[in-house]
């Protein structure tokens, strides 16, 4: 369904959910904003600074409001299910963080209410709208490569990022979490080719040291049913203050016709400031900061920019005129969410997994 105007609910009003509400409140198409948190003040709060029209502690008030068309869901990894697949059955369009879910289950009660009732169900993948990785597939589309044959991308953090990843779900791994940005990113750059094996190592004392059953290092190589291979590699170990704010990323793609090269490590902006310099993901300050290294994008003259608000704004336009953007589907994470469990499952039995034997 259309809409030139059009409500929109945010289920969930924490980090994540509060970007996206900010997101919804400035498009000119959405005429109606709803806010809804387990946690009551929350909600309120969230709703007083982006004056909603409707706040409530309750995810089906909202979801089932008539002047609501579409629906951002931002839980917890957990949750994501069961406001996703309320929305769904009411025809209503969904946008829901990634990973899509934590159980192949999950992912595919969610995927099946999309496709029973006709509507649409896309996943936050941000990674996706970084300028970079949107000229990169471009150029991939144009034949500029030609057949693709090998990738390799790493994917760097620091330990106070990961403290809070622990912090906020103990269920939602560093690899479901993270590592699962490369995987879609490499999935999208190959689109059309499925991956069929897995094998994967990994390797932790940090948070071990510190009582948590992770493990702060991780590679994999995926193969692909055409024979492409890719190495991709997740660490967690950088230093709690080091000056990235966000992910650093470094990928490759080599084909037989050329290469593409993408450094993601953020080192050509630096801002140092005696006043000190604020990580918006864990609210840490350091003197140096890499200053376009916040994952998400950041806050400036009174708007939001970066890759997380090209993202829901796509979203948001696909909802309003129907035109289609990069948005990750359904399919594709679940595809996502099936290989991340299958690099945890051969890191844990260091064995090959072949795809669709992976456990849920």
């Amino acid at each position: 369904m259309r809409h030139k105007q059009f409500g929109v609910a945010v289920v969930g009003a924490g980090h994540i959910g509060s970007l996206r509400a900010g997101m919804a409140a400035a498009h000119p198409a959405v005429d109606y904003l709803a806010i809804s948190d387990i946690d009551p003040a929350r909600a309120e709060k969230l709703g007083r600074q982006f004056k909603a029209d409707r706040v409530s502690g309750n995810n089906s008030d909202i979801i089932q409001d008539e002047r609501v068309h579409a629906v951002i869901v931002s839980t917890s990894e957990p949750q994501h299910a069961a406001p996703v697949i309320e929305a769904l059955k009411l025809g209503k369009p969904v946008f829901v963080e990634k990973p899509i879910a934590l159980t192949l289950d999950d992912a595919d009660r969610m995927i099946a209410a999309s496709e029973e009732s006709g509507t649409s169900l896309h996943v936050g993948y941000s990674l996706r709208f970084n300028r970079p990785y949107l000229v990169g597939k471009q150029q991939i589309l144009d034949g500029k490569l030609g057949r693709i044959v090998a990738g390799t991308g790493r994917h760097y953090h620091t330990k106070a990022n990961a403290l809070k990843i622990i912090a906020r779900s103990k269920e939602a791994t560093f690899v479901k979490d993270a590592l699962t940005y490369l995987v879609d990113l490499y999935g999208w750059f190959l689109e059309g080719i499925r991956p069929v094996e897995i094998v994967s190592r990994s390797h932790g004392i940090v948070f071990r040291d510190m009582g948590h059953d992770a493990d702060e290092v991780t590679w994999a190589i995926i193969t692909y049913e055409d024979g492409t291979i890719v190495n991709l590699g997740l660490g967690y170990a950088l230093p709690s203050n080091y000056p990235s704010h966000g992910r650093m990323i470094r990928a490759e793609l080599l084909g037989e016709k050329g290469v593409i090269f993408f450094d993601g490590d953020h080192r050509e902006n630096i801002v140092h400031s005696e006043e000190g310099v604020t990580s918006t993901y864990v609210g840490r300050d350091t003197e140096t900061g890499f200053l376009t290294s916040n994952a998400s994008g950041n806050w400036a003259l009174g708007s939001y920019w970066g890759p997380l608000g090209e993202e829901i704004r796509i979203w948001l336009d696909y909802v309003a005129t129907g035109k289609p953007g990069p948005n990750t589907t359904a399919r594709d994470a679940r595809t996502n969410l099936e290989v991340t469990l299958a690099i945890e499952q051969s890191s844990a039995t260091a064995e090959v997994v072949r795809l669709g034997k992976a456990r849920a």
